[in-house]
């Protein structure tokens, strides 16, 4: 497991991109609209992609889904809430908000299933896990984040308005995508590996509008390198707090050592892929956007160095029939 992938690296280049040649005018509208109907596709595809029989299939370990649910819908939201009132006097309002989407965010489904997988924990019960998740996401995280920022500054967020752009520009192509899977289906598990660089070209086509969009409006005159030093800061202190209350709860309750992995990789995880479309959405046209989708890049990579190090040292300790045992 690389502890930074190509696709950071890609990542990086394209926000460098941004701030020195920002798309204005004319070229920003354009990539606007392409970043809506490439989000609608991407969704649709998920739709499709996603089998119920993968639902289905972990539903009976209840008490371990429930906890997982329990951690990115409740802890984290709790936890990202104190760090809304550094605003405005350490860190500015948008980034602030940045904290709230992110504790609202549903878990990562490629990477919490790759980590439990190296880590020789219950791989099946981290496919149904992940993915309840992101389908309960849909629905949960633009109500979790409203009532953060309700609880908080209101967030600059207009509820109606938000509402219907997530039923329209998300849960219907997933809805779609849904319907059309046996028809489809069988021709996206054939091309899997197209529809992840499908995926990561919609992040990057988001990333790369949300920071033009930023640049020039010259609203990151607002944070200072030391500002940036925080956010990197709380997002890693997020992340450990996550990680240890996953693994204390898991050893609470009993769990045995491959369940206590996917709580640990699913529990603590936030969605880069699922959180910038939404983002994209919830907070359509704002100047403040690279700052709110900030904490969630920063918080995404630290996930992935952090859980590549803890894997491998779970994988050390797993004894040598967790491997048959578990697999999916």
């Amino acid at each position: 497991m690389k502890l930074i992938d190509p696709f950071t690296v890609v990542l990086l280049a394209i926000i460098v991109l941004a701030a020195i040649v920002p798309a204005e005018g004319q070229v920003a509208t354009g990539l606007g609209w392409a970043g809506t109907l490439g989000v609608g596709g991407l969704f649709f595809a998920h739709g499709a992609a996603l089998s119920r029989e993968s639902i289905v299939a972990g539903i009976t370990h209840w008490r371990l889904h429930l906890l997982i649910l329990a951690m990115t819908f409740g802890v984290c939201p709790l936890i990202v809430v104190p760090i809304s009132w550094l605003a405005p006097a350490v860190i500015p309002p948008a980034l602030a908000t940045g904290f709230l989407y992110l504790g609202a965010l549903p878990s990562a489904v490629t990477s919490s299933i790759a980590f439990t997988a190296v880590a020789r924990g219950n791989v099946a019960a981290a496919v149904c896990a992940a993915a309840a998740s992101n389908v309960f996401g849909l629905m949960a995280t633009p109500f979790v984040f409203m009532l953060l920022a309700h609880s908080t500054d209101g967030g600059g967020v207009d509820v109606g308005h938000a509402l219907i752009q997530i039923s329209v520009q998300l849960l219907m192509p997933f809805a779609a995508g849904q319907l059309s899977r046996p028809v489809i289906g069988a021709f996206l598990d054939r091309h899997a590996r197209a529809a992840g660089h499908y995926d990561k070209a919609v992040i990057l086509l988001i990333v790369y509008t949300a920071f033009s969009q930023f640049v020039a409006s010259g609203y990151w005159r607002q944070m200072s390198p030391a500002g940036i030093a925080i956010a990197f800061m709380l997002c890693i202190g997020v992340l450990a707090l996550m990680m240890g209350l996953s693994v204390g709860l898991a050893r609470l309750c009993g769990f045995d050592r491959a369940d206590e992995t996917a709580l640990l990789f699913c529990g603590s995880k936030k969605s880069l892929a699922s959180g910038l479309p939404m983002a994209n959405v919830l907070f359509a046209g704002q100047a403040g956007l690279g700052l709110i989708i900030l904490p969630i890049m920063i918080y995404n990579q630290t996930q992935i160095i952090v859980s590549a190090v803890i894997a491998r040292l779970y994988a050390g300790s797993a004894p040598a029939e967790t491997v048959a045992e578990r697999a999916p």
